[in-house]
């Protein structure tokens, strides 16, 4: 059980840090060409091929079912994530947001540049559940769900304010949106989110240490392992680690400068 669950988390590290620095490349490289839009489309089949997986593995408790239900959720996600960063799905609001707003009006414009990636990242959690609920292997939506919240709370601890906001890797297409962030001092959210996420790496082995299978095992720390790694993004925006040098190596040089910012991963 060990070996399979340690095993199980460095897969899911390296698939973290993996599959960050290909959507980071090939944003980087659309950005450049100004191709956004085709290379998202370009990139349907990975959707297709997450989608797919989803389906073929829900019916399937078997170690290789739940890796390739969790390689299948991150096929999807990923997919989702680049369609925003190239600035095909991304939401009505493409301005700069001014200075010295009231807070309402600040939510609102955020929303408004985010609103359709959204809308299709709930849809997707929504679906994801339907089809696996009943299923042998929950293992997709689980990382799914895992990835969500967590970018959600990202999101929101982005907008309320935190030490560390980073731009380092932000296409042109999405230069108007770290203005609706606020650099600060840590917020009131940042604390529930850490203990959140602490919470639930821990519930995440209490299943692992109780699993009466490989397979059951191998699931448990890849979702544990994940909600860690979602753990650690949150204290990339407060404390002064250079997060950014994971990918940074495998990046070509950007054509113009940009302000410094680490990458956060999936």
């Amino acid at each position: 059980m060990s070996g399979s669950a340690g095993f199980a988390a460095l897969f899911a590290l390296f698939a973290w840090w993996f599959s960050t620095g290909a959507i980071l490349l090939v944003v980087r490289w659309a950005d450049r060409s100004g191709s956004g839009g085709a290379t998202t489309v370009a990139a349907l089949p990975v959707l297709a091929a997450g989608l797919a997986g989803v389906w073929l593995s829900a019916g399937d408790g078997s170690l290789a079912g739940v890796y390739g239900a969790f390689l299948s959720a991150l096929a999807i996600w990923g997919w989702i994530e680049l369609a925003f960063l190239t600035g095909t799905i991304t939401g009505p609001n493409a301005h700069i947001c001014p200075r010295h707003l009231p807070e309402w009006e600040r939510f609102i414009r955020a929303w408004g540049v985010l609103a359709y990636h959204e809308m299709l990242l709930v849809a997707t959690l929504i679906a994801l559940w339907a089809l696996t609920r009943d299923a042998a292997n929950a293992v997709a939506f689980w990382t799914f769900a895992v990835l969500f919240f967590a970018r959600v709370s990202a999101k929101l601890n982005l907008f309320l304010g935190v030490p560390r906001i980073n731009t380092e890797f932000m296409p042109a297409a999405l230069a108007h949106v770290p203005s609706h962030f606020r650099k600060a001092g840590v917020n009131g959210l940042f604390p529930v989110s850490v203990t959140a996420l602490a919470v639930a790496t821990g519930a995440w082995g209490v299943e692992l240490a109780s699993a009466e299978s490989a397979a059951a095992a191998a699931g448990f720390a890849l979702l544990a392992a994940l909600t860690a790694l979602a753990l650690l993004e949150h204290w990339f925006m407060v404390l002064p680690l250079p997060d950014e040098k994971l990918w940074r190596w495998m990046l070509p040089a950007p054509t113009t400068k940009t302000t410094r910012e680490d990458a956060h991963g999936l």
